[in-house]
């Protein structure tokens, strides 16, 4: 008599995984260096994956390193990337490089986040996003991104509101629909955007960005934001940070900003 061995959930992982990327079986196979039988009979449960191969498809799907060793785990083997803590002497050169990275963008803000807006480090120019925020908000561990929309928080200096805070969560939803998506992230979307008014239908932008208009003592401020990541990370702490910075878009919130860092 025979033993029938049921295939684990990697199957459906991987079909999963791939129709949320919009990828055929055909698709997948050549990205992988496979051939679509093969694909189709892993996808069935009737072929199982060397550990090799399913890195190689993690890969193909461009999934983000948790997601490689979660896919990893589905086939039956052990996770490939580690993740250290921050403050393991291992990355505390890592600490030291995002430190530099930090004060050179003085004197314009700029802070280090974990996935879901997690604040893990900001330059002392951050006092132009926390200044007039409740102190409910600045209770570790921050939440970065629910500081900037919330009502309680720097939105109620946010002078575009709908506009820009609608530009903050669409970048979320698009990072959702291409895969990076789980319940916890639908939650936090959801609450974020609980917090944004209606926005008018022609949203003001500066022709290649939507501007943070910011209501400051000195004024109106104008900023941009870009965001810096680890490409080459095999670590998962280190590739799931980001460095936000806030630059910017015209001379006279520049001068504003020196003059700031200059006062102290």
């Amino acid at each position: 008599m025979s033993t029938v061995t049921e295939p684990g959930p990697f199957p459906a992982e991987l079909r999963r995984r791939r129709t949320e990327r919009r990828l055929s079986q055909l698709e997948l196979a050549l990205r992988a260096g496979t051939t679509q039988r093969h694909l189709s009979f892993m996808e069935r449960g009737r072929s199982r994956p060397g550990r090799t191969m399913v890195i190689r498809i993690a890969e193909s799907l461009d999934l983000p390193l948790r997601d490689r060793n979660s896919l990893l785990h589905s086939a039956g083997y052990a996770p490939v990337y580690p993740e250290s803590r921050l403050e393991t002497p291992m990355l505390g050169p890592v600490r030291e490089a995002l430190e530099v990275i930090l004060r050179g963008h003085l004197p314009y803000p700029a802070l280090v986040l974990r996935p879901y807006g997690e604040l893990v480090a900001a330059n002392s120019a951050v006092d132009l996003i926390t200044e007039g925020c409740s102190a409910e908000l600045l209770t570790p561990p921050v939440n970065l991104i629910r500081l900037l929309l919330h009502p309680d928080g720097m939105a109620r200096r946010v002078l575009n509101l709908p506009q820009w805070g609608r530009h903050v969560t669409e970048n979320i939803r698009r990072a959702s629909a291409n895969g990076h998506h789980d319940a916890r992230l639908a939650a936090f979307l959801a609450e974020l955007e609980g917090y944004l008014p209606p926005a008018a239908p022609d949203p003001e932008h500066l022709g290649f960005a939507v501007p943070l208009r910011l209501a400051v003592p000195e004024g109106e401020l104008r900023l941009i934001t870009t965001i810096t990541s680890f490409a080459t990370a095999l670590d998962v702490t280190l590739a799931e940070l980001h460095l936000e910075a806030f630059l910017p878009a015209d001379e006279a919130t520049a001068a504003v900003l020196r003059a700031r860092a200059a006062a102290g």
